[in-house]
């Protein structure tokens, strides 16, 4: 079925003919083979009318999107213009070798992958072209069949890339499984609401409290809908100035200024079918503003240095701890693209306002934490989750991490006790003094620690105590002191 090498009106006629009969076998093949492919954005560039509209014809009936090109130049700037991710490329462009044009799409387009055509193939010219930075090459004619394998090839490379790009992103931010439930409604409530706007592509706005969970609940969002198997990416607004900002989130090309020594696609590109979440959106800048709000509406946006305008499909979710209403207010944040950003807004409750929820999460990340230390450690006395659960805990969950963190890596006990956890969380120590009631044991640790803590070595402590330094390393472990 070598349909590229008819003229034009017989390869229609035989393209219809073999994808539209059912009894056809390689039709069935055909469809068995790319049924469960992702959708690409697809380059053509071939001087030859023919191959690109029948290539083309077959591409879109198998749902891409494609765009067919005649020459270098034209095909320099489309990709420059917009985001592919695959091009089939022709290495005989009239006087052009379309082998000069491989660096040159790596250095425009870095992501996208180049699938090498010709009439002329030959073992030097394909190893040439790999060389280059091809992924694969087509010896003209080709088949249908051909096209869909090496359709279906790039697709698995794509999505190994994506995971392997979200992998990284899991290890630099991981940590323990979200708990998505609780006894509170307000946290029912925001749980509720995430799953139901998982299924749009509408734009979320999150807001509460750092360290409540804002980036989990949104990377939940983005595991519950339809753009699950798509990348989805983190951008911290307060983290970067406004120049970096704007080349983190839509790119920029070589020598755009001071240190772009090469093209960045940008965090918008890299996430092409995805999520985004802006963290702390309050805080960008308002020279960036507008064109945040030009891609939200209109999904176009230029990279910095660029000319071009680039469109894409990628969600935005926003976080923020702020008062967005009162930064529109104080000339802070745009009016506009607040009400833009607000379709949907989920607000989470801070953990002081659900104490029940802490034991529930504490034994989650103690579960963790045991794993990555090599620890089995079984749980909690009752005081520390006593203690655990009155702390006002200003820092959220981020807070309760960090200190489950620190006991786990202190505790060769089975449970996690009070001497584990950190002073700033304890309860107040009451002052004893002579004559109270308690027990003798209380009294003994509280003027042992004191004189640990008045003296500069052990031999000292011993020697106001009048005892010798091994009853006092004795006491010393009695008391966890």
């Amino acid at each position: 079925m070598k349909f590229l090498r008819l003229d034009k009106s017989a390869a229609y006629v035989y393209l219809i003919r073999a994808f539209m009969t059912t009894d056809c076998a390689e039709s069935e093949i055909m469809k068995n083979i790319v049924e469960k492919s992702e959708k690409l954005r697809i380059l053509i560039v071939d001087d030859e009318a023919n191959i690109r509209k029948t290539l083309g014809i077959y591409l879109e009936g198998e749902g891409h999107t494609v765009k067919s090109v005649s020459n270098a130049q034209d095909a320099l700037n489309e990709a420059a213009r917009e985001v592919f991710d695959l091009a089939f490329l022709d290495l005989r462009l009239g006087q052009t070798d379309g082998l000069d044009l491989i660096p040159e799409f790596k250095t425009i387009a870095p992501w996208m992958k180049v699938v090498v055509i010709t009439a002329y193939a030959s073992i030097n010219t394909a190893v040439e072209a790999m060389r280059r930075g091809a992924i694969d090459y087509l010896a003209k004619p080709f088949e249908p069949d051909n096209v869909a394998l090496v359709i279906k090839r790039i697709e698995q490379v794509r999505s190994m890339e994506q995971r392997i790009a979200q992998l990284q992103g899991d290890l630099v931010r991981s940590g323990p499984d979200p708990i998505f439930s609780s006894k509170y409604a307000s946290m029912q409530r925001a749980i509720e609401q995430a799953r139901q706007v998982a299924q749009s592509d509408t734009a979320v706005l999150l807001r509460g409290p750092s360290g409540t969970g804002k980036t989990i609940l949104a990377k939940a969002i983005h595991s519950w809908s339809n753009r699950s198997d798509k990348p989805f990416g983190i951008i911290s607004c307060p983290a970067l100035p406004a120049e970096l900002l704007e080349s983190e989130l839509f790119g920029h090309v070589k020598g755009a200024f001071t240190g772009a020594v090469r093209d960045n696609p940008g965090r918008i590109a890299m996430c092409q079918g995805g999520t985004i979440i802006l963290d702390e959106i309050g805080d960008m800048p308002l020279s960036l503003q507008p064109k945040l709000l030009r891609f939200i509406q209109e999904k176009e946006y230029e990279r910095v240095g660029d000319h071009h305008t680039l469109t894409a499909d990628v969600r935005l979710i926003a976080a923020t701890n702020v008062d967005l209403q009162k930064a529109v207010q104080d000339g802070l944040f745009r009016e506009d693209l607040y009400y833009r950003l607000n379709v949907f807004e989920i607000s989470i409750p801070p953990l002081n306002e659900r104490p029940d929820d802490v034991e529930t999460l504490a034994e989650g990340m103690l579960t963790f934490f045991n794993a990555q230390n090599h620890k089995s450690i079984s749980g909690f006395t009752d005081d520390a989750m006593t203690t655990l659960k009155q702390h006002n805990w200003p820092g959220n969950i981020r807070e309760l991490r960090n200190v489950i963190e620190r006991a786990v890596i202190l505790c060769s006990n089975d449970k996690i006790g009070l001497e584990h956890l950190t002073e700033t969380i304890k309860p107040a120590k009451i002052q004893l003094k002579l004559g109270d009631n308690i027990p003798l044991s209380q009294l003994e640790e509280e003027h042992i620690r004191r004189v640990l803590a008045s003296t500069k070595s052990l031999q000292e402590a011993a020697d106001i105590l009048g005892i010798d330094q091994a009853t006092l390393w004795r006491k010393r472990k009695t008391y966890n002191v």
